[in-house]
């Protein structure tokens, strides 16, 4: 089933795989390649997980999510700068929001 949770797993791990990509591309921080795109894979198998009934297939999506978040409000805090913390966070309030939600219903 194709609910708003799948979509923002899908969604926002499409975005840190993305993301991730261009850390690397820019920068050539491997740690931005491989936690990215370690993080955006596993929303998009949570995302499948969801899709196939597995309930903790959310779980597992919120709780990397709520991971990303927190790395990028540190550092957000820390650079001050819009890109990639300030996005990332923007972006990710309200697919936390939504899986948030789902959960808790």
């Amino acid at each position: 089933m194709m609910n708003l949770s799948v979509i923002a797993a899908i969604a926002y791990g499409i975005l840190a795989i993305v993301g991730g990509i261009m850390g690397y591309a820019q920068a050539k921080s491997k740690v931005s390649l491989i936690a990215g795109c370690g993080c955006g894979i596993l929303l998009l198998i949570s995302a499948i997980l969801q899709t196939q009934g597995q309930t903790w297939g959310l779980l597992l999506a919120t709780i990397i999510t709520i991971v990303l978040m927190v790395a990028f409000v540190m550092r957000f805090i820390k650079t001050r700068k819009f890109m990639p913390a300030g996005l990332m966070l923007i972006l990710g309030v309200p697919a936390l929001g939504v899986m948030v939600s789902q959960l808790v219903s």
